[in-house]
């Protein structure tokens, strides 16, 4: 089904973000584990996964919609030297997702594609609950200090 060449390019743009969220995602979680946080590579390398699904995703509607995926694109990777830089730069990343799949989503219904209006609104809410994530470690990272955050996220650590 031949899709709109706009929602496309659109399209290509959004995979370019999840293939450099991706890849932040991946360093980080590793820099996480070889630190010796465990919790906290766990949790960042569930993102880059939910990330891969959102690459996957978009591959296949845009393979539907009879363009072509371009998967040789990123965007700048923001890598954090600590967790508390890493933790913000990756919200920020999942905030101007959240904006992307806002506008997408708005271009999807202005162009009557409402089966990616649907997929989109399915990745939209997975940014969020990204966004929502970075949120609470930056409220836990306040209440208990970097030191009593950083000790919990340690295997074994009680929470």
């Amino acid at each position: 089904m031949k899709g709109n060449d706009k929602l496309i390019d659109v399209l290509n743009q959004l995979l370019a973000d999840e293939l450099t969220a991706i890849s932040q995602y991946m360093v980080h979680a590793e820099m996480c584990d070889r630190w010796g946080y465990e919790k906290l590579h766990k949790a960042i390398e569930k993102h880059a996964m939910d990330e891969m699904h959102h690459a996957e995703w978009l591959i296949e509607r845009i393979l539907f919609l009879e363009g072509s995926p371009i998967v040789s694109k990123l965007n700048p990777i923001r890598i954090g030297k600590t967790v508390p830089d890493m933790i913000q730069n990756d919200k920020q990343s999942e905030l101007e997702a959240v904006k992307a799949y806002n506008d997408a989503i708005g271009l999807a219904g202005d162009v009557a594609d409402e089966s990616t209006a649907d997929l989109l609104v399915k990745i939209l809410m997975m940014e969020e609950d990204h966004v929502d994530w970075g949120e609470k470690q930056e409220v836990q990272i306040g209440h208990m200090g970097l030191d009593g955050y950083l000790s919990v996220q340690i295997e074994g650590a009680s929470n």
